[in-house]
């Protein structure tokens, strides 16, 4: 019989449901309980220094030692957090016709607009 009398659907069916390689979970906040940063330093007294500021930033992170010759620091992942900006809010700009901000009592586009 031919597909065109009996029509069941789509014969190549569309994957639409099929994950691209986008981070979808977003609850794996670094440096929290869960998910920990994991710091590597040179010396003791650096380290005791790291560990203050991410206690004094409230985060979590796993700090270790590495003493080898060429060793090299890994803190980005706090300087990241530690860096991070506030949202930029803007504050809203009257109406043409809302009441001046100045006070006068005119509409603002009779007076400061």
């Amino acid at each position: 019989m031919s597909d065109k009398l009996f029509f069941k659907g789509r014969q190549d069916a569309r994957q639409n449901h099929i994950k691209y390689g986008y981070k979808t979970n977003t609850n794996n906040k670094p440096g929290s309980k869960k998910y920990p940063l994991s710091l590597v330093v040179t010396t003791e007294a650096r380290k005791l220094e790291i560990e203050t500021l991410v206690a004094d930033a409230n985060l979590f992170a796993e700090v270790s030692i590495d003493n080898s010759d060429g060793a090299v620091e890994s803190i980005a992942e706090l300087t990241l957090l530690l860096n991070k900006h506030d949202t930029i809010t803007v504050d809203k700009v009257p109406g043409r016709n809302d009441p001046c901000i100045c006070g006068s009592g005119n509409k603002y586009k009779k007076c400061c607009g």
